[in-house]
């Protein structure tokens, strides 16, 4: 018991960085699909896959035929994504985080079927997948 008494602002730290750490793993809302689902909903048709990273990030490659809007931008720019409400709306990210986070809004604007890419763009190479510049 001592030892407690003598570390506990040690210990405090410690519990407070692990929430920190777990915090964004638990905090992650929402449809998530792995590389191979977004596939197949792709191939689906009907979907339209919207990327949140930067612009730079874009550039440097993204799924094909996703359309770019950084979350920055999101809520000015969500009257661009309007006609594609009855679709199934696929969110690409840097990190799970992210597309939750835009996911969210969408889901908030009136999106029924939002769905995020697990792992974001990193999983999608992982996976073998193509990547467009």
């Amino acid at each position: 018991m001592k030892f407690f008494i003598d570390n506990i602002f040690f210990i405090a730290i410690v519990l407070i960085s692990g929430g920190a750490l777990l915090w964004p793993a638990l905090t992650v809302r929402g449809k998530r699909g792995t590389p191979q689902d977004i596939t197949m909903l792709i191939n689906r048709g009907k979907t339209t896959i919207l990327d949140v990273r930067d612009a730079k990030d874009y550039a440097d490659g993204h799924l094909p035929d996703a359309k770019n809007i950084p979350l920055a931008d999101l809520d000015k720019r969500l009257s661009e994504l309007d006609k594609f409400k009855s679709r199934s709306l696929i969110v690409v990210g840097k990190s799970d985080a992210r597309a939750s986070t835009a996911a969210a809004k969408l889901s908030k604007a009136g999106f029924a079927d939002v769905v995020n890419l697990e792992g974001g763009v990193a999983a999608w190479q992982k996976a073998g997948l193509p990547l467009a510049k």
